[in-house]
Protein backbone atom coordinates (compact mmCIF):
# COMPACT_ATOMS: atom_id res chain seq x y z
CA UNK A 1 0.00 0.00 0.00
CA UNK A 2 1.11 3.13 -0.83
CA UNK A 3 0.90 6.82 1.24
CA UNK A 4 1.28 10.05 0.92
CA UNK A 5 1.74 13.05 3.10
CA UNK A 6 -0.69 14.74 0.86
CA UNK A 7 -3.35 14.22 -1.43
CA UNK A 8 -4.59 16.61 -3.69
CA UNK A 9 -7.59 16.40 -5.46
CA UNK A 10 -7.82 18.30 -8.75
CA UNK A 11 -5.04 19.77 -10.38
CA UNK A 12 -6.53 23.66 -11.36
CA UNK A 13 -4.35 26.35 -10.10
CA UNK A 14 -5.22 25.84 -7.03
CA UNK A 15 -4.65 22.90 -6.41
CA UNK A 16 -0.88 22.49 -8.44
CA UNK A 17 0.20 25.35 -6.20
CA UNK A 18 -0.30 23.50 -2.90
CA UNK A 19 1.04 20.67 -4.35
CA UNK A 20 4.36 22.90 -4.88
CA UNK A 21 4.45 24.08 -1.37
CA UNK A 22 3.75 21.27 0.14
CA UNK A 23 6.85 19.21 -2.02
CA UNK A 24 9.16 21.84 -1.76
CA UNK A 25 8.45 21.39 2.16
CA UNK A 26 9.49 17.89 1.65
CA UNK A 27 6.41 16.69 1.90
CA UNK A 28 5.59 13.29 -0.16
CA UNK A 29 2.36 14.69 -2.56
CA UNK A 30 0.00 12.89 -5.14
CA UNK A 31 -2.18 14.99 -7.05
CA UNK A 32 -5.11 13.26 -8.94
CA UNK A 33 -6.83 14.89 -12.00
CA UNK A 34 -9.87 13.51 -13.51
CA UNK A 35 -9.42 14.66 -16.99
CA UNK A 36 -6.53 13.82 -19.74
CA UNK A 37 -4.97 17.61 -18.89
CA UNK A 38 -4.11 19.40 -16.27
CA UNK A 39 -4.63 23.06 -15.29
CA UNK A 40 -8.21 23.37 -14.76
CA UNK A 41 -9.42 26.82 -16.32
CA UNK A 42 -5.52 27.21 -17.35
CA UNK A 43 -5.67 24.90 -20.31
CA UNK A 44 -5.65 26.00 -24.14
CA UNK A 45 -6.28 24.45 -26.66
CA UNK A 46 -5.25 24.24 -30.21
CA UNK A 47 -7.25 25.09 -33.68
CA UNK A 48 -5.04 25.36 -36.43
CA UNK A 49 -1.87 27.62 -35.53
CA UNK A 50 -4.27 29.41 -33.02
CA UNK A 51 -4.23 29.23 -29.50
CA UNK A 52 -7.29 29.27 -27.58
CA UNK A 53 -7.19 30.22 -23.67
CA UNK A 54 -10.41 28.66 -21.70
CA UNK A 55 -10.56 30.72 -18.20
CA UNK A 56 -7.04 32.61 -18.37
CA UNK A 57 -6.75 35.89 -20.12
CA UNK A 58 -4.36 38.61 -18.31
CA UNK A 59 -3.07 39.24 -14.51
CA UNK A 60 -2.73 41.92 -12.08
CA UNK A 61 0.04 42.59 -10.02
CA UNK A 62 3.20 41.35 -11.24
CA UNK A 63 5.71 44.19 -11.01
CA UNK A 64 8.44 43.96 -8.31
CA UNK A 65 7.28 43.79 -4.98
CA UNK A 66 3.06 43.74 -5.99
CA UNK A 67 1.52 40.87 -4.44
CA UNK A 68 1.39 38.55 -7.56
CA UNK A 69 4.84 39.05 -8.33
CA UNK A 70 6.23 38.01 -4.53
CA UNK A 71 3.86 34.88 -5.17
CA UNK A 72 5.27 33.70 -8.62
CA UNK A 73 8.30 34.19 -7.51
CA UNK A 74 7.93 31.82 -4.85
CA UNK A 75 6.83 29.65 -7.52
CA UNK A 76 9.39 29.71 -9.66
CA UNK A 77 7.08 31.52 -12.64
CA UNK A 78 8.26 34.62 -13.20
CA UNK A 79 10.61 33.54 -16.13
CA UNK A 80 7.68 32.59 -18.69
CA UNK A 81 7.28 35.08 -21.70
CA UNK A 82 5.21 37.70 -19.62
CA UNK A 83 4.10 40.28 -21.75
CA UNK A 84 3.21 43.98 -19.94
CA UNK A 85 0.03 45.69 -21.56
CA UNK A 86 0.11 49.52 -22.67
CA UNK A 87 0.94 52.09 -19.61
CA UNK A 88 -1.75 54.74 -20.94
CA UNK A 89 -4.08 52.08 -21.89
CA UNK A 90 -4.13 48.80 -20.24
CA UNK A 91 -8.53 48.69 -20.60
CA UNK A 92 -10.67 50.58 -23.09
CA UNK A 93 -14.33 51.34 -21.80
CA UNK A 94 -16.79 51.83 -24.45
CA UNK A 95 -20.09 52.65 -22.85
CA UNK A 96 -22.90 53.34 -25.28
CA UNK A 97 -20.17 54.39 -28.09
CA UNK A 98 -17.89 56.18 -25.77
CA UNK A 99 -14.75 55.30 -24.69
CA UNK A 100 -12.65 55.82 -21.27
CA UNK A 101 -9.13 54.51 -20.98
CA UNK A 102 -7.56 52.38 -17.66
CA UNK A 103 -4.21 53.62 -17.14
CA UNK A 104 -1.86 51.57 -15.08
CA UNK A 105 -0.50 52.74 -12.05
CA UNK A 106 -2.78 54.21 -9.48
CA UNK A 107 -1.92 58.01 -10.01
CA UNK A 108 -1.95 57.96 -13.78
CA UNK A 109 -5.10 55.67 -13.79
CA UNK A 110 -6.90 58.75 -11.68
CA UNK A 111 -5.13 61.79 -13.93
CA UNK A 112 -6.97 59.56 -17.16
CA UNK A 113 -10.21 59.21 -16.00
CA UNK A 114 -10.10 62.63 -14.45
CA UNK A 115 -9.60 64.10 -17.53
CA UNK A 116 -13.26 62.27 -18.41
CA UNK A 117 -14.74 63.79 -15.04
CA UNK A 118 -12.68 66.96 -14.11
CA UNK A 119 -15.22 67.57 -11.44
CA UNK A 120 -14.69 64.25 -9.47
CA UNK A 121 -10.43 64.64 -9.68
CA UNK A 122 -9.94 64.46 -5.74
CA UNK A 123 -12.65 61.93 -5.18
CA UNK A 124 -11.04 59.79 -7.59
CA UNK A 125 -7.24 60.80 -5.48
CA UNK A 126 -9.54 59.33 -2.61
CA UNK A 127 -10.57 56.60 -4.95
CA UNK A 128 -7.31 55.26 -6.29
CA UNK A 129 -5.36 55.86 -2.61
CA UNK A 130 -7.91 53.26 -1.12
CA UNK A 131 -7.13 50.78 -4.01
CA UNK A 132 -3.36 51.04 -3.56
CA UNK A 133 -4.01 50.33 0.60
CA UNK A 134 -6.11 47.37 -0.37
CA UNK A 135 -3.50 46.36 -2.45
CA UNK A 136 -0.66 46.87 0.00
CA UNK A 137 -2.46 45.26 2.65
CA UNK A 138 -5.33 42.73 1.98
CA UNK A 139 -2.37 39.90 1.22
CA UNK A 140 -1.22 40.14 4.28
CA UNK A 141 -4.63 40.00 6.13
CA UNK A 142 -5.69 36.92 4.14
CA UNK A 143 -2.78 34.74 5.01
CA UNK A 144 -4.52 35.54 9.17
CA UNK A 145 -6.30 32.05 10.00
CA UNK A 146 -8.15 33.81 12.41
CA UNK A 147 -10.03 36.45 9.97
CA UNK A 148 -13.61 36.89 11.42
CA UNK A 149 -12.42 40.13 12.91
CA UNK A 150 -11.18 41.60 9.32
CA UNK A 151 -14.46 39.94 7.86
CA UNK A 152 -15.99 42.74 9.81
CA UNK A 153 -14.81 45.70 8.40
CA UNK A 154 -16.32 48.40 6.26
CA UNK A 155 -14.46 46.60 3.06
CA UNK A 156 -16.25 43.38 3.67
CA UNK A 157 -19.34 43.92 4.88
CA UNK A 158 -20.01 47.02 2.41
CA UNK A 159 -21.27 46.45 -1.35
CA UNK A 160 -18.46 47.42 -3.55
CA UNK A 161 -21.92 49.33 -5.97
CA UNK A 162 -22.88 51.80 -2.18
CA UNK A 163 -18.97 52.34 -1.57
CA UNK A 164 -18.95 54.01 -5.42
CA UNK A 165 -22.51 55.29 -4.85
CA UNK A 166 -21.59 57.57 -2.00
CA UNK A 167 -18.26 58.32 -2.79
CA UNK A 168 -18.99 59.97 -6.48
CA UNK A 169 -22.75 61.31 -4.63
CA UNK A 170 -24.58 58.96 -7.25
CA UNK A 171 -22.93 60.51 -10.57
CA UNK A 172 -23.70 57.21 -12.51
CA UNK A 173 -21.61 57.98 -15.47
CA UNK A 174 -18.29 58.10 -13.35
CA UNK A 175 -19.62 54.57 -11.53
CA UNK A 176 -20.36 53.20 -14.85
CA UNK A 177 -16.87 53.57 -16.05
CA UNK A 178 -15.09 53.17 -13.04
CA UNK A 179 -17.44 49.19 -12.52
CA UNK A 180 -16.36 48.79 -16.78
CA UNK A 181 -14.12 45.94 -15.99
CA UNK A 182 -16.77 44.09 -13.98
CA UNK A 183 -16.89 41.41 -16.33
CA UNK A 184 -13.46 39.26 -14.33
CA UNK A 185 -16.26 38.87 -11.77
CA UNK A 186 -20.03 39.43 -10.87
CA UNK A 187 -21.18 42.85 -10.54
CA UNK A 188 -24.47 42.41 -8.50
CA UNK A 189 -25.60 45.39 -7.02
CA UNK A 190 -26.58 44.34 -3.69
CA UNK A 191 -24.68 41.70 -3.00
CA UNK A 192 -20.50 41.80 -4.36
CA UNK A 193 -18.39 43.20 -1.41
CA UNK A 194 -16.42 45.96 -1.51
CA UNK A 195 -13.31 43.74 -0.70
CA UNK A 196 -13.44 41.63 -4.09
CA UNK A 197 -14.08 44.40 -6.41
CA UNK A 198 -11.69 46.80 -4.76
CA UNK A 199 -8.79 43.61 -4.63
CA UNK A 200 -9.62 42.90 -8.37
CA UNK A 201 -9.61 46.32 -9.29
CA UNK A 202 -6.37 47.33 -7.66
CA UNK A 203 -4.12 44.51 -8.56
CA UNK A 204 -4.84 45.26 -13.02
CA UNK A 205 -4.17 48.65 -12.31
CA UNK A 206 -1.15 48.64 -10.54
CA UNK A 207 0.41 46.68 -13.50
CA UNK A 208 -1.13 44.43 -16.28
CA UNK A 209 -0.24 41.26 -18.41
CA UNK A 210 -0.63 38.64 -20.83
CA UNK A 211 1.17 35.55 -21.11
CA UNK A 212 2.68 34.49 -24.56
CA UNK A 213 1.34 30.97 -25.38
CA UNK A 214 -1.43 31.46 -22.89
CA UNK A 215 -2.09 30.28 -19.17
CA UNK A 216 -1.33 26.48 -19.76
CA UNK A 217 2.41 27.13 -19.11
CA UNK A 218 1.75 28.45 -15.85
CA UNK A 219 0.61 24.84 -15.03
CA UNK A 220 2.57 22.62 -16.65
CA UNK A 221 5.72 24.63 -15.04
CA UNK A 222 4.16 24.07 -11.63
CA UNK A 223 3.74 20.87 -12.82
CA UNK A 224 7.42 19.95 -13.84
CA UNK A 225 8.51 21.72 -10.33
CA UNK A 226 6.38 19.30 -8.60
CA UNK A 227 7.49 15.85 -10.46
CA UNK A 228 11.42 17.32 -9.78
CA UNK A 229 10.33 17.99 -6.09
CA UNK A 230 9.51 13.98 -5.86
CA UNK A 231 5.65 14.85 -6.36
CA UNK A 232 3.24 12.68 -8.35
CA UNK A 233 0.67 13.68 -10.67
CA UNK A 234 -1.92 11.04 -12.08
CA UNK A 235 -4.11 12.21 -14.80
CA UNK A 236 -7.68 10.19 -15.62
CA UNK A 237 -8.02 9.15 -12.03
CA UNK A 238 -11.42 10.54 -11.03
CA UNK A 239 -11.57 10.40 -7.50
CA UNK A 240 -15.10 8.61 -6.92
CA UNK A 241 -15.31 8.21 -2.80
CA UNK A 242 -13.33 10.28 0.04
CA UNK A 243 -13.75 7.57 2.93
CA UNK A 244 -13.34 8.45 6.49
CA UNK A 245 -11.53 6.27 9.15
CA UNK A 246 -11.04 6.82 12.95
CA UNK A 247 -8.80 9.83 12.65
CA UNK A 248 -10.42 11.82 9.66
CA UNK A 249 -10.30 10.99 5.76
CA UNK A 250 -8.25 7.48 5.59
CA UNK A 251 -8.07 7.10 1.90
CA UNK A 252 -9.59 8.41 -1.90
CA UNK A 253 -10.85 5.93 -4.21
CA UNK A 254 -10.67 6.63 -7.87
CA UNK A 255 -12.75 5.54 -11.09
CA UNK A 256 -10.19 2.53 -11.30
CA UNK A 257 -11.42 1.10 -8.15
CA UNK A 258 -7.15 2.34 -6.85
CA UNK A 259 -7.27 3.46 -3.05
CA UNK A 260 -4.82 6.25 -2.88
CA UNK A 261 -4.20 6.53 1.71
CA UNK A 262 -2.37 10.02 3.23
CA UNK A 263 -2.36 11.69 6.69
CA UNK A 264 -3.80 14.98 5.13
CA UNK A 265 -6.18 15.87 2.17
CA UNK A 266 -6.87 18.30 -0.12
CA UNK A 267 -9.70 19.16 -2.11
CA UNK A 268 -9.19 21.74 -5.56
CA UNK A 269 -12.81 20.92 -6.91
CA UNK A 270 -15.99 22.74 -5.38
CA UNK A 271 -16.81 22.70 -2.30
CA UNK A 272 -20.37 21.04 -3.17
CA UNK A 273 -18.94 18.40 -5.40
CA UNK A 274 -16.52 17.32 -2.33
CA UNK A 275 -19.28 16.76 0.10
CA UNK A 276 -21.00 14.65 -3.03
CA UNK A 277 -18.02 12.55 -2.35
CA UNK A 278 -18.56 11.27 1.25
CA UNK A 279 -21.24 9.41 1.77
CA UNK A 280 -21.37 8.78 5.15
CA UNK A 281 -19.21 11.08 8.28
CA UNK A 282 -19.06 11.15 11.66
CA UNK A 283 -17.36 14.56 11.29
CA UNK A 284 -19.91 16.94 8.61
CA UNK A 285 -23.22 17.33 9.88
CA UNK A 286 -26.52 17.49 7.52
CA UNK A 287 -26.67 21.44 8.60
CA UNK A 288 -23.23 22.04 6.97
CA UNK A 289 -23.96 19.60 3.49
CA UNK A 290 -26.98 22.26 2.97
CA UNK A 291 -25.37 25.22 4.09
CA UNK A 292 -22.76 24.40 1.24
CA UNK A 293 -24.87 22.34 -1.33
CA UNK A 294 -27.06 25.74 -1.56
CA UNK A 295 -24.81 28.40 -1.67
CA UNK A 296 -25.37 30.30 -4.72
CA UNK A 297 -22.74 30.13 -7.76
CA UNK A 298 -21.83 33.39 -9.72
CA UNK A 299 -22.67 33.47 -13.45
CA UNK A 300 -21.11 31.30 -16.21
CA UNK A 301 -19.10 32.68 -19.53
CA UNK A 302 -20.37 32.09 -23.15
CA UNK A 303 -17.00 32.41 -25.31
CA UNK A 304 -16.44 33.10 -29.22
CA UNK A 305 -12.90 32.00 -29.95
CA UNK A 306 -12.16 34.16 -33.15
CA UNK A 307 -9.69 32.42 -35.53
CA UNK A 308 -8.57 35.74 -37.62
CA UNK A 309 -7.91 36.12 -41.08
CA UNK A 310 -3.59 36.44 -41.82
CA UNK A 311 -2.62 39.85 -41.39
CA UNK A 312 -6.07 41.48 -41.54
CA UNK A 313 -6.55 42.92 -37.81
CA UNK A 314 -4.15 44.68 -36.05
CA UNK A 315 -2.80 43.85 -32.68
CA UNK A 316 -4.21 45.84 -29.22
CA UNK A 317 -2.01 45.68 -26.14
CA UNK A 318 -5.08 45.92 -24.09
CA UNK A 319 -8.41 44.47 -23.69
CA UNK A 320 -11.88 46.00 -24.52
CA UNK A 321 -15.08 45.85 -22.13
CA UNK A 322 -18.18 46.94 -24.56
CA UNK A 323 -21.12 47.94 -22.85
CA UNK A 324 -24.85 49.32 -24.58
CA UNK A 325 -26.71 51.84 -22.90
CA UNK A 326 -27.69 49.88 -20.23
CA UNK A 327 -26.40 50.29 -16.78
CA UNK A 328 -23.18 48.08 -15.86
CA UNK A 329 -24.47 46.93 -12.44
CA UNK A 330 -27.88 45.76 -14.44
CA UNK A 331 -26.19 43.26 -16.71
CA UNK A 332 -27.19 40.94 -14.16
CA UNK A 333 -30.97 41.28 -14.92
CA UNK A 334 -30.65 41.24 -18.66
CA UNK A 335 -29.26 37.45 -18.73
CA UNK A 336 -32.91 36.39 -17.98
CA UNK A 337 -33.63 37.98 -21.48
CA UNK A 338 -30.67 36.54 -23.64
CA UNK A 339 -29.61 39.99 -24.63
CA UNK A 340 -26.07 40.62 -24.89
CA UNK A 341 -25.07 44.19 -23.34
CA UNK A 342 -22.06 43.35 -22.14
CA UNK A 343 -18.64 42.17 -23.67
CA UNK A 344 -14.48 41.33 -22.65
CA UNK A 345 -12.88 41.23 -25.82
CA UNK A 346 -9.03 39.30 -24.98
CA UNK A 347 -6.04 39.74 -27.92
CA UNK A 348 -4.02 36.69 -28.17
CA UNK A 349 -0.31 36.84 -28.06
CA UNK A 350 1.45 34.43 -30.46
CA UNK A 351 5.34 34.38 -31.72
CA UNK A 352 4.70 36.49 -34.36
CA UNK A 353 5.23 39.65 -33.71
CA UNK A 354 4.01 41.29 -36.61
CA UNK A 355 1.56 43.52 -35.12
CA UNK A 356 -1.79 42.02 -36.25
CA UNK A 357 -4.05 39.40 -34.06
CA UNK A 358 -3.96 35.98 -35.08
CA UNK A 359 -6.79 35.16 -32.58
CA UNK A 360 -9.18 36.96 -30.06
CA UNK A 361 -11.36 36.07 -27.82
CA UNK A 362 -14.86 37.72 -26.85
CA UNK A 363 -16.70 36.63 -23.65
CA UNK A 364 -20.33 37.47 -22.42
CA UNK A 365 -22.00 36.31 -19.17
CA UNK A 366 -25.12 33.99 -19.28
CA UNK A 367 -26.78 32.14 -16.78
CA UNK A 368 -26.06 28.44 -16.00
CA UNK A 369 -29.26 27.60 -15.37
CA UNK A 370 -30.20 28.43 -18.70
CA UNK A 371 -28.38 25.33 -19.76
CA UNK A 372 -30.67 22.76 -17.38
CA UNK A 373 -32.04 21.15 -20.27
CA UNK A 374 -28.20 19.81 -21.51
CA UNK A 375 -27.09 19.60 -18.09
CA UNK A 376 -26.74 15.38 -18.42
CA UNK A 377 -25.22 15.03 -22.16
CA UNK A 378 -21.69 14.56 -23.18
CA UNK A 379 -19.08 17.13 -25.30
CA UNK A 380 -19.91 16.71 -28.74
CA UNK A 381 -23.52 15.18 -27.88
CA UNK A 382 -25.83 17.71 -27.03
CA UNK A 383 -28.10 17.94 -30.25
CA UNK A 384 -28.49 20.26 -32.41
CA UNK A 385 -30.31 22.27 -30.40
CA UNK A 386 -27.66 23.17 -28.74
CA UNK A 387 -25.39 23.84 -31.38
CA UNK A 388 -28.21 26.42 -33.12
CA UNK A 389 -28.26 27.90 -29.46
CA UNK A 390 -24.18 28.77 -30.08
CA UNK A 391 -24.10 29.84 -33.90
CA UNK A 392 -26.41 32.52 -32.76
CA UNK A 393 -25.44 33.71 -29.69
CA UNK A 394 -21.67 33.99 -31.28
CA UNK A 395 -23.14 36.20 -34.35
CA UNK A 396 -25.15 38.32 -31.86
CA UNK A 397 -21.44 38.86 -30.11
CA UNK A 398 -20.12 39.44 -33.46
CA UNK A 399 -22.59 41.87 -34.35
CA UNK A 400 -22.66 43.48 -31.46
CA UNK A 401 -18.98 43.82 -31.17
CA UNK A 402 -19.22 44.98 -34.99
CA UNK A 403 -21.13 47.91 -33.90
CA UNK A 404 -18.24 49.80 -32.46
CA UNK A 405 -15.41 47.64 -34.62
CA UNK A 406 -16.81 47.71 -37.98
CA UNK A 407 -13.51 45.74 -39.18
CA UNK A 408 -14.06 42.60 -37.06
CA UNK A 409 -16.37 41.11 -39.59
CA UNK A 410 -14.49 40.63 -42.06
CA UNK A 411 -11.45 39.57 -40.57
CA UNK A 412 -12.96 36.23 -39.04
CA UNK A 413 -12.13 33.04 -40.38
CA UNK A 414 -13.38 30.26 -38.27
CA UNK A 415 -15.15 30.54 -34.88
CA UNK A 416 -15.57 28.10 -32.13
CA UNK A 417 -17.82 28.61 -28.94
CA UNK A 418 -18.09 27.22 -25.51
CA UNK A 419 -21.06 27.57 -22.88
CA UNK A 420 -20.54 27.26 -18.74
CA UNK A 421 -21.32 23.17 -19.93
CA UNK A 422 -18.18 23.40 -21.59
CA UNK A 423 -16.09 25.05 -18.72
CA UNK A 424 -17.97 22.35 -16.72
CA UNK A 425 -16.75 19.04 -18.76
CA UNK A 426 -13.17 20.20 -19.83
CA UNK A 427 -12.12 21.96 -16.34
CA UNK A 428 -14.42 20.27 -13.52
CA UNK A 429 -15.70 23.96 -12.77
CA UNK A 430 -19.08 23.55 -11.05
CA UNK A 431 -21.48 23.94 -13.48
CA UNK A 432 -19.62 26.21 -15.19
CA UNK A 433 -20.05 29.11 -13.06
CA UNK A 434 -17.33 31.36 -14.04
CA UNK A 435 -15.80 32.93 -10.45
CA UNK A 436 -16.84 29.69 -8.88
CA UNK A 437 -19.42 30.72 -5.35
CA UNK A 438 -20.71 33.77 -4.71
CA UNK A 439 -19.66 35.81 -2.21
CA UNK A 440 -22.40 38.30 -0.68
CA UNK A 441 -21.29 41.18 1.92
CA UNK A 442 -24.28 40.60 3.62
CA UNK A 443 -24.13 36.88 4.61
CA UNK A 444 -19.92 37.32 4.18
CA UNK A 445 -19.39 34.41 6.97
CA UNK A 446 -21.48 31.94 5.47
CA UNK A 447 -19.85 32.77 1.61
CA UNK A 448 -16.58 33.16 2.10
CA UNK A 449 -15.00 29.82 3.24
CA UNK A 450 -11.98 29.06 5.16
CA UNK A 451 -9.94 25.92 4.00
CA UNK A 452 -10.59 23.80 7.08
CA UNK A 453 -13.59 21.35 6.80
CA UNK A 454 -15.52 19.60 10.01
CA UNK A 455 -13.32 16.42 9.07
CA UNK A 456 -9.90 17.57 10.24
CA UNK A 457 -7.28 16.43 7.77
CA UNK A 458 -9.45 17.75 5.12
CA UNK A 459 -8.79 20.78 3.26
CA UNK A 460 -9.94 22.96 0.55
CA UNK A 461 -8.25 25.62 -2.34
CA UNK A 462 -9.40 27.30 -4.61
CA UNK A 463 -11.48 30.08 -6.25
CA UNK A 464 -14.35 28.85 -4.09
CA UNK A 465 -12.69 30.28 -0.76
CA UNK A 466 -11.81 33.99 -0.73
CA UNK A 467 -10.99 35.51 -3.87
CA UNK A 468 -11.30 33.90 -7.59
CA UNK A 469 -8.32 35.00 -10.49
CA UNK A 470 -4.81 34.32 -10.62
CA UNK A 471 -4.07 36.42 -7.35
CA UNK A 472 -6.99 35.10 -5.46
CA UNK A 473 -5.85 31.82 -6.16
CA UNK A 474 -2.82 32.27 -5.28
CA UNK A 475 -3.18 34.01 -2.20
CA UNK A 476 -6.02 30.79 -0.80
CA UNK A 477 -3.16 28.15 -1.87
CA UNK A 478 -0.57 29.86 0.77
CA UNK A 479 -3.80 30.38 3.65
CA UNK A 480 -4.60 26.59 2.71
CA UNK A 481 -1.68 25.39 3.40
CA UNK A 482 -0.42 27.44 6.16
CA UNK A 483 -3.87 26.66 7.97
CA UNK A 484 -1.96 22.72 7.36
CA UNK A 485 1.35 24.02 9.54
CA UNK A 486 3.23 24.61 6.52
CA UNK A 487 5.47 27.57 6.80
CA UNK A 488 5.93 29.95 3.92
CA UNK A 489 8.47 32.33 3.27
CA UNK A 490 7.02 35.25 0.75
CA UNK A 491 9.89 37.55 -0.08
Amino acid sequence: MKRYDCIIIGSGLGGLQCAYILARSGRKVCVLEQGEQIGGALQTFRRGKSVFDTGFHYVGGLDHGQPLNKLFDYFDLLDLPWHRLDDNCFDEIIIDGKSYKYAMGYDNFAKVISSYFPHHSEKLHIYTEFLKEVNENIFTSLQREDSSELYESKLFTCSAYDYLNELFDGDPEIINVLSGASLKFEADIKTLPLYVFAQINSSYISSSWRLKGGGMKIALKLAESVKLMGGEIITNAEVTEIAEGDKGVEYVKVNTGEKYYADNFISDIHPAATLSLINESRYIRKIYRKRITSLENSFGMFTANIRLKKDMLKYRNNNIYIYSNIPVWQINDSLERNEINGVLISYSLDDSDNGFASAIDILTPVRCNDFESWKESKVMRRGADYETYKREMADMMIDFVGRYMPELKTCVDKVYTSTPLTYRDYTSTYMGSAYGIKKDCNNLMQTMLTPRTPIPNLFMTGQNLNLHGILGVSMTSVVTCKSMGIDINLK
